[in-house]
Formats: structure tokens, C-alpha cells, sequence
């Protein structure tokens, strides 16, 4: 028996991304063609890019606390975001939210720990890498980190926000990401977080 997942959506490519790999996982622990059951829930990526150009954490958890009701209401027994950004505000967030969440960096910072990764790479948007989410969880288990230097993040930044939430891949941008992990791991990370939204 699974739970009831509630997805809380930002970006339209982080939540088809996250719906599409719990249905293709699924079936490793529940057989064919198996998946546990899905709710999802997003406003606008709009609304959360104002907030977010504002510095607006209460605005950015009041949304995902408006969509957490939603979920709760529709049955979900837990909740998981899939995009990095937002979870800057799971402090304001959490002591309201009716639902328990999965914390998207301590799950990475765990799987980090178990692979036996020393110093990770940051990747993300220039709110994420610019934030205290990956650091944090990090820094807990002892995880060293490394974010990009300031043109890499621009770059970085612009890449996600005008293309990957988009759904556009080019050679370009991933020309960019290989330059930038691969000097990332010339200086000294074994492992990089690829942060996304």
C-alpha cells in the first residue's frame, strides 16, 4: 500500500518531470503498469516570479500553502515540490501547512551521503544558489558545497528561466552546463546538484 502523493507545481516542467518519474517508478515497487495515486495543484509560474524578483518569502509561502490546502482537501497524504527554488520558504511554510513534506535537498543530501560524495556542486536558479536550501542540508552531514562563480550563475539563470521552464533544450545550454561542472570538478566537487527552478 502506497500513499496519496500531492505534488505542489511551480514550474510546468518540474511537475510533468516529477508526475512522469513517480509513474515510471512506480511500477519498480507496485508492478505493471502500477503507480501510487497523484494530485497535483500550481498556480501561475508568474505569481511565484513576482514574489521571487520582490524577495517576497511569506508571498512564495502563502502559495504553496494555498495549494497544500487544495491537495490536503483532495485526499494526499504527504506533499513533495519538485522545483528547488521555492523551498527557500518551507520555514515560513511548514509550522502551517496541513500536510508533512519531503524536503527536496535533504532527500538529495542523503543520496549524496550514501553515494559517499564529498563536495557538491550548486546548480540552480540565481534564487537557489544565491539561498541557504542546499547548504543547510548539506552542512548536516557534513557535505562540503561549492556555487557558481557570478557570470556562471547569470548564465545559469538565464538558461533555466528562458529556456528549461519553457521545455527548450539546446546545444548551447548544454555545452554551458558541461563547461561549468567540468570546472566544478577541477575544483574539487565529486558530485553536482543539477538545481533547476
Amino acid at each position: 500500500m502506497t500513499g496519496h502523493i500531492g505534488i505542489v507545481a511551480c514550474s510546468a516542467e518540474g511537475a510533468a518531470l516529477c508526475y512522469r518519474t513517480i509513474c515510471a517508478e512506480g511500477q519498480d515497487l507496485l508492478g505493471p503498469h502500477a503507480h501510487p495515486e497523484i494530485s497535483l495543484h500550481g498556480h501561475s509560474l508568474a505569481r511565484y516570479v513576482a514574489c521571487l524578483d520582490r524577495g517576497d518569502w511569506p508571498g512564495v509561502a502563502g502559495l504553496m500553502l494555498a495549494s497544500a490546502a487544495k491537495l490536503a482537501d483532495s485526499g494526499a497524504d504527504f506533499l513533495i515540490c519538485p522545483d528547488n527554488t521555492i523551498h527557500q520558504a518551507m520555514p515560513l511554510l511548514l509550522p502551517h501547512s496541513p500536510l508533512s513534506w519531503l524536503h527536496i535537498a535533504e532527500v538529495v543530501a542523503g543520496e549524496a551521503a550514501r553515494r559517499g560524495h564529498r563536495r557538491l556542486g550548486l546548480t540552480g536558479t540565481r534564487w537557489l544558489v544565491d539561498g541557504e536550501v542546499y547548504p543547510e542540508k548539506l552542512a548536516a552531514l557534513d557535505i562540503a558545497w561549492q556555487r557558481p562563480d557570478p557570470a556562471e550563475r547569470d548564465e545559469i539563470d538565464r538558461i533555466i528561466m528562458q529556456e528549461l521552464v519553457y521545455g527548450i533544450t539546446t546545444p548551447g545550454a548544454v555545452a554551458a552546463f558541461r563547461r561549468i561542472i567540468g570546472r566544478m570538478q577541477r575544483t574539487g566537487c565529486d558530485a553536482v546538484v543539477l538545481g533547476g527552478s
